[in-house]
């Protein structure tokens, strides 16, 4: 087969898929995104689970700076001639 036999085929195979995706609602959904129009819609809890995500990582940052700190200072005694 030539190559021109080749790139008809996928073109005529591809322009169809992407005649049939653009015609779903998936496809809408994309132009209407693309577009600008569509605003993500999340559900309210979905924002409240966020926060509350954000709260606990920010206690989890604190516990780890605060165990930093712990295990540097005694790297640091350890270092300090005359304590053991």
């Amino acid at each position: 087969m030539n190559i021109e036999g080749i790139l008809a085929i996928l073109l005529i195979f591809g322009g169809g898929i992407v005649i049939a995706v653009s015609f779903s609602p998936v496809g809408r959904a994309v132009a209407e995104r693309i577009r600008g129009r569509a605003e993500p819609q999340m559900d309210p809890v979905i924002y409240e689970e966020l926060e509350r995500m954000r709260g606990e990582l920010s206690e989890l940052h604190e516990r780890v700076d605060f165990t930093e700190r712990l295990l540097a200072k005694g790297r640091e005694r350890e270092s300090l001639p005359g304590t053991q």
